[in-house]
């Protein structure tokens, strides 16, 4: 099947042919022409299979058909499309995708997250926005200070939704809609790696009777991807793993740690023996994580080391390889993360250094693929019998990071007021366990 069989405008089709596709992925096939239809849809597929364009292709082509509602005489044009994403490096991959997708159409389009200043977003917002992509907490202080109108929305979509729901960002959802008109005055659309009880709780409260779009089982690893596990002490991982990238020549590979302090613990020794390599987490000012990304992405960085809030967030073409030095908490998770890797029909390959503390981590991702990963043994780093196994902290789920979660505007109103009894302490309890997250 073409993209010309999918009924899409010729407009559309000319920026897709100059991006080089041809042929559309299996949720492209079936998500496209339900979106084009009108309906609400639920969808869900593994990861690197193209749901970003299954509903941005569509998307586009609906508003360049319909008119823009006109301006009421105060605040600033009513926004028609609004995509919701859990991370800032997602929401500024999908706005990339919106631009380049609808550069031959008059639509005009803006993205907003926090870490960054939001009066030039405000600048933007007043000059009028069909399509905006956004992250939860900065559309609410958006909201808050009323400059942006979402009460004429035509199309909402969000975005990995379990993966906003696994960072805490129900709440906001739940505040966004609010702001919305009913569910039944616009087109609803829901993308998710994966349909759990809390993913379909919030389908309810969102979708009208959802034409359903399930392409693959649901956890499933792609095919093109190159699974192993390498059984290595803890204190070990780190010598494996420069020499797995000096060895085997890898000049792009992207590394999962658990925490925050973890990645930069590990960027900067490896650093510091000649590999060039970047942090990127939630406590990263936004700057430093776009520059990190580009750097990597332009080959002037060979080693990105990530926690999970990049597992979802990140769309590098043809990257190679994804090596998890600690396994998540979470068996999810690891689907997410070597799903960086592999995508738009490539393949590539995820790596696995696992010590004996992870071995029940370990299981529970075999367990969840339905499948035995391959046991790679490299001469010279065999594993201690005498080391006994600890039990892994588990950590919080992730903190959302400036104009994530709560917004500015909570933080400046609660500003200078004194906690009530028991709460300082609580805080420091909420820091701490914040500093151990991802």
């Amino acid at each position: 099947m073409s993209f010309e069989a999918l009924g899409l405008s010729s407009e559309v089709l000319r920026a897709v042919t100059e991006e080089g596709y041809d042929t559309p992925t299996p949720i492209q096939q079936a998500a496209i022409p339900l979106v084009l239809s009108g309906v609400d849809v639920m969808a869900s597929a593994q990861t690197g299979t193209g749901k970003t364009a299954g509903f941005t292709l569509p998307m586009l082509q609906r508003l360049s058909l319909s008119e823009r509602p006109v301006r009421g005489r105060k605040g600033p044009p009513p926004v028609r499309a609004l995509v919701l994403t859990p991370t800032r490096e997602l929401a500024a991959q999908i706005a990339e995708s919106v631009s380049t997708y609808g550069k031959y159409l008059q639509i005009r389009s803006a993205v907003v997250f926090g870490g960054v200043s939001i009066n030039p977003q405000i600048s933007q917002l007043r000059k009028g926005v069909d399509i905006l992509i956004a992250t939860p907490g900065r559309l609410l202080d958006h909201a808050g200070q009323n400059t942006v109108d979402l009460s004429r929305l035509e199309i909402l979509v969000l975005d990995e939704a379990d993966r906003m729901l696994d960072m805490g960002f129900i709440h906001d959802v739940k505040r966004v809609l609010a702001l919305l008109p009913e569910s039944a005055q616009r087109q609803n659309l829901l993308f998710s790696a994966t349909f759990s009880k809390d993913i379909k709780q919030l389908a309810g409260r969102m979708l009208n009777d959802p034409q359903l779009v399930e392409v693959a089982p649901q956890n499933a690893t792609a095919d093109r991807i190159e699974q192993q596990v390498h059984l290595v002490d803890k204190s070990r991982k780190r010598e494996l793993l420069s020499r797995m990238i000096r060895d085997e020549d890898w000049r792009q590979v992207l590394v999962f740690t658990r925490t925050k302090h973890g990645a930069n613990r590990l960027a900067e020794q490896l650093s510091k023996e000649g590999l060039s390599a970047a942090a990127i987490h939630g406590n990263k000012s936004q700057g430093a994580r776009t520059r990190a990304l580009a750097g990597f992405k332009e080959g002037k960085l060979r080693v990105l080391v990530a926690t999970d809030i990049a597992a979802r967030g990140l769309d590098i073409d043809q990257l190679p390889n994804v090596v998890n030095f600690e396994l998540p908490n979470v068996p999810e998770d690891y689907v997410h993360r070597i799903g960086r890797t592999a995508r738009a029909g490539l393949s590539g390959k995820a790596v696995s250094l696992v010590c004996v503390d992870e071995a029940k981590l370990l299981r529970d991702i075999e367990k969840l693929i339905r499948r035995e990963l391959p046991r790679i043994h490299i001469e010279g780093f065999d594993v201690d019998p005498s080391i006994k196994a600890e039990p892994i902290r588990k950590t919080s789920k992730p903190t959302p990071g400036p104009g994530q979660g709560r917004g500015r505007r909570s933080r400046d109103r609660n500003a200078g007021k004194k906690p009530p009894v028991g709460a300082q302490a609580s805080a420091s309890r909420g820091a701490s366990r914040r500093r151990r997250g991802a």
